[in-house]
């Protein structure tokens, strides 16, 4: 560890697929669900899944910089979601589940301009990359049993069947940024 870390906040969607994937990515501290990006101070989950708040479901993620750079996450960011989708992934439907990345300096803002240039220019994803940039006002850090929702709950519904397939995608196409890769 360098001793200095970082913060990337991301959305994706629903949290629970998105901290499940980073909690597992090498250099990744912590992974924390939360919100982000909205105008209701302190808000709950009831009041998000409105989608009248403003905010989206994100993960903050703590890393060390010295083990994985801000751009290799942005990689499994594109890679891990569908960053095509305005307001949707998959049956989640809503402004709470858009796509975002919310950049905590400008460097990261840089960085997450070109990374989003470059992965729509590469044929990764069919169709145009919709994926919002914006600066991170407040995080708000989401209820405690959102927090490692999948290792904890692993035989709940979603988890079996939207999460584990998830997953085991990611294990498979991107094997060289888990934490257990040599």
């Amino acid at each position: 560890m360098s001793g200095t870390l970082s913060t990337a906040t991301f959305g994706t969607g629903c949290f629970w697929c998105t901290e499940a994937v980073f909690l597992e990515v090498k250099g990744v501290h912590r992974v924390v669900s939360g919100y982000a990006g909205g105008y209701t101070k302190n808000p709950t989950y009831q009041q998000i899944c409105t989608g009248t708040t403003g905010h989206a479901e994100v993960i903050q993620i703590t890393f060390d910089p010295a083990v994985i750079a801000f751009e290799d996450l942005l990689e499994v960011f594109w890679r891990t979601h569908d960053p095509t989708t305005l307001n949707r992934q998959g049956a989640d439907v809503g402004t709470q589940y858009r796509s975002v990345i919310f950049y905590h300096d400008d460097e990261q803002r840089v960085s997450a301009e070109k990374s989003k240039q470059e992965t729509d220019a590469s044929g990764l994803w069919k169709d145009p990359i919709v994926t919002e940039i914006t600066p991170l006002d407040t995080f708000y850090t989401a209820e405690g049993y959102h927090q490692e929702f999948y290792q904890r709950n692993p035989h709940q519904p979603y988890c079996f069947v939207i999460i584990d397939p998830k997953m085991k995608k990611f294990r498979k196409d991107m094997s060289d940024m888990l934490k257990s890769a040599k």
